[in-house]
């Protein structure tokens, strides 16, 4: 919600020091000092939320009639605003792409303005296009990173649009400040689609820092390669080990927990017995 609270910086817990509170919204509406407005300043001064939030609502109760119709009208205006932020998230190969075109084009369908965005790093199918990994695809906006977007397709264009997908999301280092303003502020819906851990199972990128303020979370599955089982993690089969490997199941397959820890395991093996070779061979040398 745009409006919020904000105090004076001469506040103090003095009973005789004046204040004035400021409701911001697109106009200021001023709530004299009262004795009863002197308590709610102690109380709004507690680290406890509840008591901000009845504090709230008894500077609202207090306000003259004609005050609480332009409140009420701004808390309106205020949440026909807000946005929503949906995460999609998974192993690789678990279809987060095409269920992000999936939610676009039914947003589209319903008569939404829509871009999608990708990292210029991924350069698998086409730079200027996401494309699932059955083909499906549709043109989006290869960038750096999300605070050019904006700039890019033009202030005015983005004041039009309603829906943002954001494919290949891990490699966003910006993802949580633009997902934030761009859902808090601008009223936007976003549709993330992106891996939560990497090869090694570690948080990757900035994915699961949206999480606490995303509406909703969605965790897809792939099958094991393996074993046909539900797969929740991403095997690298090469000895690389840069996180940002951009590839496909040249390098990578879907496994099962099983699986990925026995792949780890002869993953190690085979790396001692070769640098075991590697040390006898030079000891002939």
């Amino acid at each position: 919600m745009k409006s919020f609270l904000t105090f004076s910086p001469t506040l103090s817990n003095s009973a005789a020091t004046p204040f004035s509170c400021y409701f911001l919204s697109h106009q200021s509406i001023i709530l004299r000092k009262t004795s009863r407005h002197m308590l709610a300043a102690k109380s709004l001064q507690s680290p406890n939320f509840l008591s901000r939030i009845s504090v709230m609502h008894s500077l609202v109760n207090s306000a003259k009639p004609s005050n609480l119709d332009r409140i009420r009208s701004m808390y309106t205006e205020a949440a026909s605003m807000s946005g929503e932020i949906h995460v999609i998230v998974g192993p690789m190969f678990a279809g987060k792409t095409t269920t992000l075109l999936r939610r676009i084009k039914l947003e589209s369908s319903n008569g939404r303005n829509v871009a999608i965005i990708k990292s210029n790093k991924d350069t698998r199918y086409a730079l200027d296009s996401i494309v699932t990994h059955d083909g499906e695809k549709l043109p989006c906006w290869p960038l750096v990173d999300l605070s050019s977007f904006r700039q890019r397709l033009g202030p005015e264009a983005y004041d039009k649009l309603e829906v943002i997908g954001i494919d290949e999301a891990q490699f966003f280092e910006d993802l949580y400040d633009f997902c934030s303003k761009a859902a808090d502020h601008d009223g936007k819906t976003i549709i993330v689609a992106g891996l939560d851990g990497d090869y090694l199972r570690r948080s990757f990128g900035g994915v699961l820092d949206i999480i606490p303020i995303a509406d909703s979370v969605t965790k897809l599955t792939a099958r094991c390669e393996l074993c046909g089982e539900r797969a929740f993690f991403t095997l690298r089969k090469t000895e690389e080990t840069e996180t940002e490997l951009i590839a496909g199941a040249e390098v990578y397959m879907p496994v099962c927990r099983k699986h990925y820890v026995s792949g780890q395991v002869v993953k190690v093996a085979a790396r001692t017995v070769l640098e075991s070779q590697k040390v006898q061979c030079s000891s002939i040398l």
